[in-house]
C-alpha cells in the first residue's frame, strides 16, 4: 500500500487546469470527491492551450498525441468515453523523417507496413532488425507501464519488484544508443527510434535504454490528432469535469495557500478564497514550491531538460512533401545533442519537428490557408542564452529558422507567412517554467522514478503535486498518468479496469 493523504479529503482544490490537473480532477470526481479547478488562464489546457491569430487557431503546447487510452481512463472515471467527446484521427504515417542526404522514411505504426518501408529504405537486414526491435519495445513497455510509470513510489525500495529484474534483463539500464544499435545499423534509422530521448532531456548516448518506451508510444502504439487541434482534448476534459459536478474557476490566479499547522486549509486567488480539505498543485515546480513556501532539499540541484523555440506560421501555401508531422534531421546528430545539453549553444545544424495541423483539420486556418508549427530544440536558460538575451536573439533566430527551412525544400516560406508567433525560452520563463523550458526536469537516472521530485509534499499533510515536474515525468501520456497518481494519493488507488494504453480506440 502506498501512502495517501491523511484526514478529510472531501473537497479538493486542483490548481491548474492543464492536462495533469484535468486528469486529477476527473479521477477525483470518480472517487466521490467534490472538486474545484482554479486556472489562471481564461481557457483550460495549461501548456496545451489555444491562441487565435488572424483567423488561425494555434495549439500553444504539444502537437503529438499518443496513448489516448490514458485520457480515456480519466473520462471513464466519470462514466464517459473519450470518443464521445473528441474525434481522434489516426495519423498515417505517424511521422515522415527527412534526412540531410535527401532520403525520406515514412514511420508507420502498423508492423507490416513499417517493415516494408524499412526494407525499401535500408534493405532486408534492417527490416529484420526492425521486427526484433519492435518486439523488444513491446516487452519493454509491458514491464515498465504498470510498475514504473503508472505507479506511486514512497521510496526507492518500491523499485524492488520482479519487474526490476525483468527490466534489467531487457537491457533497460544500458544506454539507449547502444541498445537500439543491437537491432539497427543504419544511423538514420537509429535516429527515428532514439530522438525521443530529447523529450527526456538526455542525449541518446547517455539516456537509459528504458526510455525507448517513448519510442514504443510514438512508433508502435500510434499517433493521433484530435479534430479541432490538441486543445480539443483539455477542452473536452474540462467539459466532462463540469458535467460531473466540478466547479471551474477560470481566469483566477492563485496568490497563496492558507495553512493551519501542516495542512492547507484554503487556496487564495486574486478573486477570493476557496476552502479545501486537500490540494493538487500542477504548476511547474518553481511556482508550486513558491506557493508551498519551501523547496525540498536534494543532494544535487535539479537539472532541467533542453528548451525549444516554436515558430507558429500561418501561410498562404504549403509544401506537398510535408506529412502531418515531419522530422527534419540535420547531418550533425551527436554534435546537436552536445550543443543542447552540454555546451549551451544553439544548434548549428538543426534537427526540427515540423507539424502541419491543417493537414488533419483545415478549419484551423482561414479557407485556402495553412498552419505550420516548427519546433527547434534549444538550450535551457541554465546553460544557454538567458531570458533577457532572447529579446535580442529572437528575430535573428527566426530568420535563421526560415532560411534553414528554405534550404530543406520549403521554397518561398518566408514570403508565404502572413501571420506568425515566435515562442522562445523568454516566453516559457514568463509563464513560470523553470530554466525557461516547457519540458521541466530532465530524466537523468537521479531524477527518474522514485528519485524524481515526489508528488507527496514533505512537511505538508494534504498537498499533492501533479504535472511533468513530478512522477512519472514529461510528455502528454505521462502527464495524464501524473494526474491519476495524484488523485490516488488522495482517494486511494481504484481497481484497475485493464491495462492502460493497451490498445487503440
Amino acid at each position: 500500500m502506498t501512502r495517501t493523504v491523511p484526514g478529510r479529503t472531501d473537497h479538493v482544490v486542483v490548481v491548474g487546469a492543464g492536462l495533469a490537473g484535468l486528469s486529477a480532477a476527473l479521477h477525483l470526481l470518480g472517487s466521490g470527491r467534490r472538486v474545484t479547478l482554479v486556472e489562471r488562464d481564461p481557457l483550460p489546457g495549461g501548456r496545451a492551450g489555444r491562441r487565435e491569430l488572424g483567423g488561425y487557431h494555434l495549439d500553444t503546447g504539444p502537437t503529438v498525441l499518443t496513448m489516448p487510452d490514458l485520457a480515456d481512463e480519466a473520462f471513464a472515471a466519470v462514466g464517459e468515453r473519450l470518443r464521445d467527446r473528441v474525434e481522434l484521427l489516426p495519423l498515417h504515417p505517424a511521422y515522415r523523417a527527412a534526412f540531410a542526404d535527401g532520403a525520406t522514411l515514412d514511420v508507420h505504426t502498423e508492423a507490416d507496413a513499417m517493415e516494408a518501408e524499412v526494407e525499401r529504405f535500408a534493405g532486408a537486414r534492417e527490416a529484420s532488425g526492425y521486427r526484433r526491435l519492435r518486439h523488444w519495445l513491446g516487452r519493454l513497455y509491458a514491464v515498465q507501464m504498470r510498475r514504473f510509470i503508472d505507479a506511486n513510489f514512497d521510496s526507492p525500495l518500491g523499485l524492488l519488484t520482479p519487474d526490476l529484474a525483468r527490466l534489467a534483463a531487457l537491457g533497460g539500464f544500458g544506454r539507449l544508443d547502444a541498445r537500439i544499435g543491437r537491432f539497427l545499423t543504419d544511423e538514420r534509422l537509429k535516429r527515428v527510434f532514439s530522438f525521443q530521448a530529447l523529450y527526456a532531456g538526455v542525449a541518446p548516448a547517455r539516456a537509459l535504454a528504458a526510455y525507448a518506451v517513448i519510442a514504443y508510444m510514438d512508433t508502435v502504439a500510434g499517433v493521433y490528432f484530435p479534430r479541432g487541434g490538441m486543445h480539443a482534448l483539455p477542452r473536452a476534459m474540462a467539459a466532462a469535469a463540469a458535467d460531473a459536478g466540478a466547479e471551474l474557476r477560470l481566469g483566477e490566479d492563485v496568490t497563496r495557500l492558507e495553512r493551519s499547522g501542516t495542512r492547507i486549509t484554503a487556496v487564495v486567488t486574486d478573486r477570493g478564497r476557496v476552502p479545501c480539505d486537500a490540494v493538487v498543485l500542477t504548476p511547474d515546480l518553481p511556482l508550486a514550491h513558491r506557493l508551498l513556501g519551501r523547496r525540498p532539499r536534494r543532494p544535487l540541484a535539479l537539472r532541467h531538460a533542453p528548451s525549444a523555440v516554436v515558430l507558429h506560421a500561418g501561410t498562404t501555401r504549403t509544401w506537398p512533401h510535408l506529412a502531418h508531422h515531419t522530422l527534419s534531421f540535420g547531418a550533425q546528430w551527436r554534435r546537436t545533442f552536445d550543443e543542447l545539453t552540454r555546451n549551451g549553444t544553439l544548434m548549428t545544424d538543426p534537427s526540427l519537428l515540423i507539424t502541419r495541423p491543417t493537414a488533419g483539420d483545415p478549419a484551423l486556418a482561414p479557407e485556402g490557408r495553412h498552419l505550420h508549427y516548427v519546433l527547434a530544440p534549444c538550450p535551457n536558460t541554465d546553460i544557454g542564452p538567458g531570458a533577457r538575451e532572447w529579446a535580442d536573439l529572437a528575430p535573428r533566430y527566426r530568420d535563421r529558422l526560415l532560411a534553414t527551412l528554405e534550404r530543406r525544400g520549403l521554397t518561398g516560406i518566408a514570403a508565404a507567412v502572413e501571420e506568425e508567433c515566435l515562442v522562445t525560452p523568454a516566453d516559457w520563463t514568463a509563464q513560470g517554467h523553470g530554466a525557461g523550458t516547457p519540458f521541466s526536469v530532465a530524466h537523468t537516472f537521479a531524477q527518474t522514478g522514485p528519485f524524481r521530485p515526489r508528488n507527496l509534499v514533505r512537511g505538508t499533510d494534504n498537498a499533492v503535486l501533479a504535472g511533468c515536474g513530478t512522477t512519472p515525468g514529461v510528455g502528454v501520456p505521462t502527464v495524464l498518468v501524473s494526474g491519476k497518481l495524484a488523485a490516488a494519493r488522495i482517494a486511494g488507488t481504484p481497481a484497475r479496469r485493464g491495462s492502460a494504453g493497451s490498445g487503440r480506440r
